[in-house]
């Protein structure tokens, strides 16, 4: 059971009275912290992920056995990918893992089909949700086909400082090169090309953006 009052706090403006309550009542709230694996590749899925706090990044692997960064999940959001597995009952093609310390409700899955019948604020939310992640995978798909990895990385760092919300990026550059599919020292090639540039400045074990 999670506290109505602190679910009202992020979904009072988009859920009834009454769907608030289901939430609160059925809803298992789960703390985590950097690097927690809060949905791993091929598990079987339960359950739906409700963000309350926190930032949390949704990993694909690729025919290579590696991982590429698809978007983040911030507070008030939920991953459509896991919705989808969610409703076809099949397993996890992605990886959600903690980039903050947060906290969010697991739903069961029984309740998304139920929810969607009774409550027209729960559709409008799944639809929304769907192509706000669309959106995001469509953008991951555009940075991957027209952008060089210059501008990849730029894009990455600024993605990382806004769901951080701090211009200081506790990353190693093996962390940074591993989500964005390439080799440590490609990033830290250029990652010394962007602080020559004025665009950051690189210190011991972190990076600052200017």
């Amino acid at each position: 059971m999670v506290e109505i009052e602190k679910i009202k706090t992020f979904y009072a403006d988009l859920f009834e009275e009454e769907l608030l309550l289901e939430m609160s009542e059925i809803g298992q709230l789960i703390r985590f912290k950097p690097n927690d694996i809060l949905i791993d590749l091929d598990q079987q899925i339960t359950a739906m992920p409700l963000l309350l706090e926190g930032a949390v990044k949704i990993m694909r692997e690729d025919y290579d056995e590696g991982e590429l960064l698809l978007y983040f999940l911030e507070k008030g959001e939920t991953c459509a990918l896991s919705m989808t597995c969610c409703l076809g009952e099949r397993r996890s093609e992605i990886r959600a893992t903690a980039e903050t310390e947060g906290e969010l409700i697991m739903v069961p899955i029984h309740k998304m089909n139920e929810w969607l019948a009774k409550y027209n604020s729960w559709r409008l939310f799944v639809m929304n949700s769907y192509q706000d992640r669309l959106d995001e995978m469509m953008r991951a798909i555009d940075n991957l086909a027209f952008n060089d990895m210059n501008n990849r990385l730029k894009n990455y760092l600024l993605e990382v400082a806004s769901v951080n919300r701090s211009k200081t990026i506790n990353k190693t550059h093996q962390e940074i090169a591993y989500e964005l599919n390439t080799s440590r020292v490609v990033i830290s090639r250029l990652l010394k090309a962007l602080e020559k540039d004025g665009f950051l400045q690189l210190n011991r074990n972190t990076i600052s953006l200017v």
